[in-house]
């Protein structure tokens, strides 16, 4: 169990962006039950300290669309699919969360009525502003879109002030680290910098809608236990692209 950080939060509202395969946990494809556990434990704590969370989550564990169709099936859909494989990831993680008891809310780009909220800016600010976790499936709802370019949107939309972008490593490198010694981690990037040196942190549509929009990514390893609270309440935990806005002071 993460024990909650002492610092006040850096951030009043965040997007948390999860892929698909951190629910793997150490498994091959599918969801790991312990790991689940562990980013729902992370996901209340950091709820307790006040911080209003959006999550958006992929569905590679389950089913990559990309994939599929670089195999020759049809690529939109192919990417239906895989946006199916992002609600069921959605729904186990609401399942985790509301046995913790942390209230949330999953909402689908994709209208399914029997499962899920459609997704409606208004109601996802209002469930945020309720203190309701919103874990947003089914990426953009259109294909050829990733769930990547779908945080960039969503954060922007309910006025996030971060995405935090969990991974298996811990901040982006001048190389794959797993196959590269002399691999360098980055301390922080330029928006460009990302996109001249075609680092795979995102996809070139999710960076430049964050970049002209300002706003600011954090990479970091979620695989290290309490990385989500440090970067929550300002620690230097990873890599940053973009700049972060000064925080806003409270009022005495």
């Amino acid at each position: 169990m993460t024990a909650p950080t002492s610092k006040p939060p850096r951030f009043k509202r965040i997007l948390l962006k999860l892929s698909g395969e951190a629910l793997m946990g150490d498994g091959k494809y599918g969801i790991s039950p312990k790991t689940l556990q562990q980013i729902a434990l992370e996901v209340r704590d950091v709820v307790e300290m006040g911080v209003e969370l959006g999550i958006v989550i992929g569905g590679g564990n389950i089913f990559r669309g990309v994939s599929a169709s670089a195999e020759g099936m049809d690529r939109a859909s192919a990417d239906y699919m895989g946006m199916l494989a992002t609600v069921i990831n959605a729904l186990s993680l609401q399942d985790a969360l509301e046995k913790l008891s942390v209230y949330t809310r999953v909402q689908s780009a994709i209208e399914m009525q029997q499962l899920a909220e459609p997704y409606i800016r208004r109601r996802a600010v209002r469930h945020l502003e309720k203190g309701r976790v919103v874990i947003f499936a089914a990426g953009t709802g259109n294909p050829y879109f990733t769930t990547d370019t779908a945080a960039s949107l969503r954060a922007m939309e309910i006025h996030a002030e971060v995405i935090l972008k969990a991974t298996k490593v811990d901040g982006i490198y001048s190389a794959d680290p797993h196959k590269d010694p002399t691999a360098t981690r980055y301390k922080s990037l330029s928006y460009l910098d990302v996109l001249k040196k075609n680092l795979k942190v995102m996809d070139s549509t999710a960076i430049s809608l964050c970049m002209d929009n300002d706003l600011p990514i954090i990479v970091f390893d979620l695989g290290q236990q309490g990385n989500i609270i440090k970067v929550v309440a300002g620690e230097e935990v990873g890599t940053l692209v973009g700049t972060l806005k000064p925080q806003h002071q409270p009022e005495a």
